[in-house]
């Protein structure tokens, strides 16, 4: 399985959009990834965001559900 086999291709959502979706799901209903550093993380991140840094992606895209939505900032 491939990295890509857990993101489906969609349009860049501006950020009202991403935060109406955030309001109006349970955050159960998704995955939502914060793929900074940890420094970075550590000092404020979305609530329920897990992190997963953009060079760990390939090896760590795994642990994501890939029947839910997932949300990469």
């Amino acid at each position: 399985m491939s990295i890509l086999d857990y993101f489906k291709s969609i349009p860049t959502w501006p950020v009202e959009k991403v935060r109406d979706f955030l309001n109006r799901n349970s955050p159960g209903d998704y995955n939502l990834v914060d793929v900074r550093q940890p420094k970075e993380y550590e000092s404020g991140h979305l609530p329920g965001a897990q992190l997963i840094p953009v060079g760990e992606l390939e090896k760590s895209a795994q642990e994501l559900d890939p029947q839910k939505p997932t949300i990469v900032y």
